[in-house]
């Protein structure tokens, strides 16, 4: 089979890391065309230089690398310092990258690499603010079209937001960019924090991967550990959702996830829940539903594969 192509569009963070190692781990799966960086987590500075670590750590530096987008369309931008550490990656023991970043914008390198491809042919996976993407949509509309799928972590709805009670943080930085997406009419796949708080690491799972010996699985379990301090007010055991990764998992093994159609959209207009996504789960609108929208996961098969593609890197 020949394997998926996909962008990945990312603000890493530890989480993104994961992503980024899971997908980079399934070359017989995926083929990760080029990654483009947004401000999220952290400024986009360092969002960059990340990507490029994580490409570096997977020993990938064939994989380009493209900075995007330094803020939202419309918002300024709000970053996560408080769970993701100063540097983004806090935790790993990481070199600074060797590889160069990309001269092209990352929105003209999208553009161009979209149009350039077979129609159905890319799968833009977004992993941070979708700025980047609904920038390229507004500068060239004839990419919509020609995008397989969109997928995306971001939104939330049973359980509300962690950025806002309403809003989930990704979404929330420039929900701007998330309605544009969401009503351009490519196909959607949300994965929102209802399905990750259903995929978290626990502590058994990452003493396993660290167990495995590789760089990558080290250093990721490395970060992770750092990454897994925040959470205490929320969450009652050590384990902590690996929200970035439930991408990879969707594209790798959609079996296991539950999933919906539903009409959704974001709130871009109100000050008390600005961002959030509003999911008709019970098609109470009518309205002709627009994402495919990713309830829970089944955790077990998810690790299992995280585990064997991440420890499968050098």
């Amino acid at each position: 089979m020949t394997p998926r192509k996909i962008i990945i569009d990312t603000d890493p963070g530890q989480d993104d890391a994961f992503a980024i190692l899971f997908a980079l781990g399934s070359p017989q799966d995926l083929e990760v065309v080029g990654i483009t960086t947004v401000g999220g987590n952290v400024p986009l500075s360092l969002t960059t230089k990340n990507a490029l670590k994580v490409v570096e750590l997977a020993e990938r530096p064939d994989v380009p690398v493209f900075a995007g987008c330094p803020a939202p369309m419309v918002k300024k931008l709000m970053t996560a310092e408080y769970v993701h550490g100063e540097t983004g990656l806090d935790g790993a023991e990481l070199p600074e990258p060797a590889t160069p970043v990309q001269d092209e914008h990352a929105v003209n390198w999208m553009v161009r690499t979209i149009m350039a491809a077979s129609e159905g042919e890319i799968t833009v996976c977004t992993l941070g603010p979708m700025t980047n993407l609904a920038m390229a949509m507004t500068m060239e509309p004839r990419i919509i079209p020609r995008i397989r799928e969109v997928v995306l972590m971001g939104g939330g709805f049973f359980e509300g937001g962690n950025a806002t009670p309403a809003a989930e943080f990704n979404i929330f930085v420039d929900p701007h960019a998330a309605h544009k997406v969401f009503h351009s009419g490519v196909p959607v796949t949300m994965a929102p924090i209802d399905c990750t708080y259903t995929a978290q690491m626990t502590p058994e799972w990452l003493g396993t991967l660290r167990a495995t010996g590789s760089r990558a699985a080290l250093e990721a379990a490395n970060m992770a550990e750092f990454y897994c301090q925040y959470g205490d007010h929320k969450f009652p055991t050590k384990a902590r959702p690996i929200h970035d990764a439930c991408v990879t998992g969707y594209l790798l093994s959609p079996e296991i996830y539950e999933q919906r159609q539903c009409y959704v959209t974001v709130d871009i207009s109100s000050s008390e829940t600005i961002g959030m996504t509003v999911v008709d789960w019970w098609h109470v609108t009518g309205k002709e539903k627009n994402v495919n929208v990713l309830r829970r996961i089944e955790p077990a098969p998810f690790f299992d594969l995280m585990l064997e593609r991440i420890s499968a890197l050098p």
